[in-house]
């Protein structure tokens, strides 16, 4: 096909996730004729607020608000059936049906033994965390990287699924009851339970691969949007203290099964400072009351989890590794207005480690627990920004921070935000999708 006919845009959370996927999607999704879902599941919520109304979802995508858009949950998700007919129920309850979603017959399921084997395995480390939501989230992909799990459209052959379901709780019950002193699961409550919950949203399966790739061979306007963050990406995050899948924009081509070739433009969305929910490195880090005036001014607060975001400074050693692993065009600076009022405003720039700068993040948490932040200062700024409309209405040391942070990751920025309202987003490359 031509490639000038490819219209597709990737949203890919470029830190430790709870950057802002969720309004960037929806503000892209107004004119995309499908919104795609590629990696994780109900383990990372999207808050989008749409007339000063927040409206808060953890797997239907956020492209559900506009109803000329298809959304699509692809086969890289995994998918619990409760949270997912939750979700579509809490939609149609503020007047938006979910008609327009569609959901892969290949995505693995969350099943109940796995949310209970995540919670009692992170109880079981104590003192060595990983900072999982207990979702079920990792045990899914393990179940599916020992091909024992369980897919959506297995469902569609009730009797197959319970005599895979019989297989899978023979082992999962020993597990629960001799290793972790727990009560077993009854393969007949879940049978039952599942397919009920099934048949509510049956009609929403499909082949979501043929979906996708009919979609961008016809023109169509393609949105891709991401869940977590590269840090918290399996291969390339700050590993073990990531998540069970790939959120970096490289492995939408596996969790959407398309061509490589079909990734036209990727978006790397990044708070204009740093945070990060849960255990492992961060370098760039801080406390104290400039800290507390970041998390309260920017209610960094986790969507699903509620805990309190750490806080750090823009740190543009993880942003470069970022862009390498994830390929951004550009980058959208979130928040901005958050760092209003302050005298001065930090990036960390490089790493020390043992006596040398670095510029790039060790492979080992214990490396990275070594790296200390040299630091950058610039000027702040005391203007209202929350209204501005343009860049160019921007006072003139937030320009030279977004100048600085461009030149220093060496992507342009196609857009920032001054609030969290749709409408507090200016755009300034209006070729981006």
């Amino acid at each position: 096909m031509q490639e000038d006919k490819i219209r597709t845009l990737a949203v890919v959370g470029s830190q430790w996730g709870d950057e802002g996927k969720g309004k960037i999607t929806d503000y892209f999704a107004q004119s995309a004729d499908y919104v795609v879902r590629w990696a994780g599941g109900d383990n990372a919520g999207h808050t989008i607020v749409i007339g000063g109304k927040k409206y808060k979802l953890s797997i239907v995508p956020s492209g559900v608000f506009n109803p000329n858009s298809m959304n699509v949950i692809a086969n890289g998700c995994v998918v619990n059936l409760r949270k997912l007919v939750s979700e579509i129920k809490y939609l149609a309850e503020n007047g938006y049906d979910c008609k327009n979603l569609r959901i892969s017959n290949r995505a693995h399921l969350i099943l109940p033994y796995h949310m209970k084997i995540d919670e009692l395995q992170e109880e079981y480390r104590q003192g060595d965390l990983i900072g999982t939501t207990k979702k079920g989230v990792g045990p899914c992909y393990q179940d599916k990287a020992e091909r024992i799990g369980i897919r959506v459209g297995d469902l569609f052959g009730p009797e197959n699924f319970k005599k895979r379901l019989t297989a899978n709780l023979k082992f999962k019950n020993e597990l629960l009851t001799k290793f972790f002193n727990a009560d077993p699961f009854s393969v007949q409550e879940i049978y039952d339970e599942y397919l009920e919950l099934f048949n509510q949203i049956k009609d929403l399966v499909t082949d979501t691969s043929l979906l996708i790739n009919n979609a961008i061979k016809a023109g169509k306007k393609v949105l891709f949007e991401g869940a977590q963050g590269v840090m918290l990406d399996l291969d390339h995050g700050t590993y073990p203290f990531v998540t069970s899948s790939n959120p970096s924009a490289a492995s939408i081509p596996t969790g959407c099964g398309i061509a490589p070739r079909y990734i036209s433009n990727v978006i790397g969305i990044v708070k204009a400072y740093n945070t990060r929910v849960g255990t492992g490195p961060f370098p760039s880090e801080i406390t104290g009351e400039v800290a507390d005036y970041i998390r309260e001014t920017g209610h960094e607060y986790g969507t699903v989890s509620g805990r309190a975001r750490r806080i750090g400074w823009f740190d543009a050693v993880l942003m470069k590794h970022s862009l390498r692993v994830s390929g951004y065009t550009s980058m959208a600076i979130m928040l901005l207005d958050v760092l209003t009022s302050l005298d001065k405003i930090k990036i960390c720039t490089k790493y020390r480690y043992q006596g040398q700068e670095i510029d790039y993040i060790p492979s080992t948490i214990a490396e990275y627990n070594q790296c200390q932040p040299i630091f950058t200062e610039v000027d702040g700024w005391t203007e209202d920004i929350s209204q501005v409309k343009t860049y160019e209405e921007l006072p003139t040391n937030a320009k030279k921070y977004l100048a600085k942070l461009s030149e220093i990751v060496g992507v342009p920025i196609s857009l920032f935000s001054v609030g969290p309202d749709r409408a507090q987003t200016i755009l300034i490359d209006k070729e981006i999708f």
